[in-house]
């Protein structure tokens, strides 16, 4: 499907698919904004699963990330086109992968999406892990954990470096390997980005516990947000915690403050959630916030000072561990 509908132009497909690609993110993140950050919309029951129980600033690149990936959809154009092009990917196209019997049918799309997620997950860990680790790859990182307290808008707030590091995959596994580009695209929207979203939603799903012993859930990458800076490379993966688990960046749990622990220590009562300030937001909606006139307009002088603080742990400290 892909093959069919992208332009044969390397910078033609590269601007589709940031076009594509924002526009996707920007209304599954403004979707779930709405019902759980929204000033009317929070109630005290929703709160009471927030990991943190104050509400982030108003805040705000994704044309870097879709580079590889228009590079990839480029290149398996060029198969029949070009003999050098077409050498440097292994990627192929198909009507429908589950019956394309020559690459596996069903079986083939169970493998590749196996291989993707696997593979893709380790690179993000390892990748990410480095950021955490050497002070010249945390200086790109940093940045990121600026959103102390995400929203799902932070799933694309990354700085080039990060979001080139972070799509790469999507140009090397085709040109490693044979792969179904359909499947692979289809692999990475859904379980990097849907995925992603829910990582920064900022709210905890009982269905997965922060004590799950596999999966990465939104409290585990809240706490990265928080906790993790140079030298503390807590919970560095995306979905499995195997990675972390393996070098020992596990966040301890006698020091677990999810909202499941929380409420059991007699906290988030209704009194505490009356007395929780909630931001201006119809910020968001104005030409001035996107144009960078006044990123915290809208915003009470302690929203701001509580956001410039934490900026300035991160900038200020200069690489120096911060104190749990």
């Amino acid at each position: 499907m892909l093959c069919e509908f992208a332009p044969d132009s390397f910078f033609l497909t590269w601007a589709m698919l940031t076009v594509l690609g924002f526009t996707i993110v920007m209304l599954s993140s403004s979707f779930v904004f709405y019902h759980y950050y929204w000033g009317p919309k929070v109630t005290y029951d929703k709160w009471t699963r927030k990991t943190n129980p104050k509400f982030p600033s108003p805040a705000k690149g994704i044309y870097t990330a879709t580079l590889c990936p228009a590079a990839a959809i480029y290149l398996s154009q060029q198969s029949t086109v070009s003999k050098t092009l077409g050498t440097l990917s292994k990627a192929y196209c198909s009507d429908n992968p589950f019956t394309d019997e020559e690459h596996g049918g069903a079986m083939g799309v169970l493998i590749q999406f196996l291989l993707i997620v696997i593979v893709s997950d380790f690179w993000e860990w390892g990748y990410h892990r480095l950021g955490h680790i050497y002070p010249s790859f945390w200086a790109q990182h940093k940045h990121h954990h600026v959103f102390f307290n995400p929203s799902p808008f932070a799933v694309i707030a990354d700085e080039y470096v990060d979001q080139f590091f972070r799509a790469l995959p999507l140009f090397l596994f085709p040109a490693i390997c044979p792969i179904n580009m359909d499947v692979m695209f289809f692999t990475y929207g859904v379980f990097f980005y849907v995925y992603g979203i829910y990582l920064h939603w900022g709210y905890e799903f009982d269905l997965l516990d922060a004590h799950n012993p596999i999966i990465n859930t939104s409290y585990h990458h809240y706490l990265h947000h928080a906790k993790a800076i140079l030298g503390k490379p807590y919970h560095t993966g995306f979905f499995f915690k195997c990675w972390d688990q393996m070098t020992g960046a596990v966040y301890p749990v006698e020091k677990c403050f999810c909202v499941k622990c929380e409420r059991a220590k007699g906290k988030r009562t209704l009194a505490q959630f009356k007395a929780v300030h909630i931001p201006d937001y119809s910020v968001l909606l104005t030409l001035d916030f996107w144009t960078g006139k006044d990123a915290f307009s809208g915003t009470t002088a302690g929203d701001k000072n509580e956001a410039l603080t934490e900026e300035q742990k991160f900038f200020a400290s200069k690489g120096a561990v911060k104190a749990d």
